[in-house]
């Protein structure tokens, strides 16, 4: 005999509710991937030119994806896509040290002018980073930064440098975390790092794993800094600033189609991270409890 109690049926009110709200979120995400689609489907275009008549391409063809890893007579994309992947490896790592480290320090630890310090973080993160551009170019400059394999030193420091400015989030994540587990560890003789490191973080790989996948695709989108660093140098260039130059007006009619597999390719790494650490996002604090 089964012992549950039958759950009641729930009233019609709510069930088109559910359904009405089911539908809207279809209608919306539908309408989110339309121009994804189209993107996917242009890359495949074999016609040239930026215009098209038709939404779905009168010939396909894989030319465009061949052309950005054969034809290196103006942008040579393979090179711009290692050069924005060695970035964003970079940044990636040494974004979330320092945000992490700067996120538990200002949660966990008490010292003085702890507070002012998060005024003055918060206030300098109010303004927009392009702001400083002009100024770190000409400090890069001086350091003899702006030429050659120093140009990629030059946008990881960039990148990662104010990194722990943006610490909110993170240290917010980290004051839901009892503190109390903090005390019993150091009870029975842990160090400040081994708490952060056998606790804080088993607990936290939601807002890492945010914090690995907004720091990995920066370099990816970031085309202002990029291109006042890099200038004239080509070789160095990242992918943002090589596709942004794909829509210039000498170009356009040649490359479009290619930029637009550009952008397919580029996915694809950000892709790779986000499904390769999506299981931390609905891990939370009771499934790292539980390892």
């Amino acid at each position: 005999m089964n012992n549950k109690a039958k759950q009641p049926p729930k009233p019609l009110r709510k069930r088109v509710a559910v359904w009405l709200a089911h539908g809207l979120l279809a209608v919306l995400a539908f309408i989110w991937l339309i121009p994804i689609f189209w993107v996917v489907l242009t890359s495949f275009r074999g016609t040239q030119g930026s215009y098209s008549s038709t939404f779905f391409p009168t010939v396909y063809s894989l030319r465009n994806y061949v052309k950005l890893f054969t034809d290196f007579s103006v942008f040579n994309f393979s090179q711009m896509l290692l050069n924005t992947v060695i970035i964003a490896v970079a940044n990636c790592l040494l974004s979330t040290f320092f945000v992490v480290s700067v996120a538990y320090t200002l949660s966990r630890l008490r010292f003085r002018s702890r507070k002012r310090l998060m005024s003055i973080a918060m206030i300098i993160n109010l303004f927009p980073g392009f702001m400083s551009m002009i100024a770190n170019y000409y400090i890069f400059k001086m350091l003899g930064w702006t030429n050659g394999p120093m140009l990629r030193v030059a946008m990881i420091a960039v990148y990662a440098g104010g990194a722990g400015v943006g610490y909110h989030i993170a240290k917010g994540f980290f004051d839901t975390i009892p503190i109390a587990l903090d005390e019993a560890a150091m009870l029975d003789g842990a160090t400040r790092w081994q708490v952060l490191r056998h606790i804080i973080m088993p607990l936290s790989k939601p807002i890492i794993v945010y914090t690995l996948l907004t720091s990995f695709a920066g370099p990816f989108k970031d085309f202002m800094l990029a291109k006042v660093l890099c200038g004239p140098n080509k070789d160095y260039y990242t992918v943002a600033v090589g596709m942004y130059q794909m829509l210039e007006q000498e170009y356009i009619d040649q490359w479009f189609c290619a930029f637009a597999a550009a952008a397919v390719i580029i996915s694809i790494p950000i892709a790779a991270l986000f499904l390769a650490t999506q299981k931390y996002y609905s891990v939370g604090v009771s499934g790292a409890v539980k390892g």
